[in-house]
């Protein structure tokens, strides 16, 4: 299930996870002018413009958390299209994925219910042409060439829930975040409306922060051309 927050709220919700809260732009009064008349020649003096509207903030799709199935709400959140993926289609994957074409030993979803780990993940994004690059978290962020990245899909710890309740137990969480009309957002399917984080400096002290935590992974979402020449990377020559 997917929902485009409205026009009313703005960027997110709140505050992002990097500290920042999206600022309204100050009106631009346009000068009163002075212009010539069309009849007569007599010189007349305008009426001042009213104050120019910002622009509305772009629809941001955001899934919200069913079952076990972060992996394809972060798929979703990050191509920004509920239809990018479905339960079937990454069912589909699981099942004929084999043990010779695993990354790392893969988690049981044979009822369908979710909980895919990053060979599904992988594999999905291959069928859209685009590839998972798996972090070195040994580099710093900064070394990440931003404007070829299409976005981000995190692995975090979660505390479970049942029902209402939180346990006091964690489990492994896919997140997504990508850039929507210039402003980066946490698009985590638990949040109730997406986090805005805020400009390029604001998405690196984000990652930075979360690459900190323990069990925590980042797979960056490129095309497969963008892979195949290593140009997600700032500091390649």
């Amino acid at each position: 299930m997917g929902s485009v927050p409205g026009a009313g709220k703005g960027r997110g919700c709140g505050r992002g996870a990097g500290g920042v809260q999206a600022l309204g732009c100050m009106p631009w009064k346009l000068s009163k002018q002075k212009e010539v008349g069309l009849e007569g020649g007599v010189e007349a003096e305008s009426g001042s413009s009213p104050p120019l509207s910002p622009p509305p903030p772009p629809p941001i799709y955001h899934e919200k958390q069913r079952r076990e199935l972060c992996a394809l709400h972060a798929l979703n959140n990050v191509f920004q299209d509920g239809a990018a993926f479905s339960r079937d289609t990454l069912q589909d994957i699981f099942q004929r994925l084999s043990p010779s074409t695993l990354v790392m030993p893969h988690k049981k979803s044979m009822l369908g219910n979710g909980n895919y780990d990053v060979n599904v993940i992988m594999a999905a994004l291959q069928t859209r042409g685009f590839e998972a690059v798996w972090w070195d978290k040994r580099r710093d962020v900064s070394s990440i060439a931003l404007p070829n990245v299409t976005g981000f899909i995190l692995n975090v710890p979660s505390n479970l829930c049942w029902g209402p309740l939180r346990l006091p137990l964690k489990r492994q969480h896919w997140i997504g975040v990508r850039e929507v009309g210039d402003v980066y957002y946490n698009l985590d399917s638990k949040l109730r409306c997406p986090h805005a984080i805020g400009p390029p400096d604001e998405l690196r002290k984000f990652l930075r922060h979360q690459l900190r935590g323990k069990n925590c992974e980042l797979l960056l979402v490129v095309t497969a051309e963008v892979e195949i020449q290593q140009t997600w990377r700032s500091d390649t020559s």
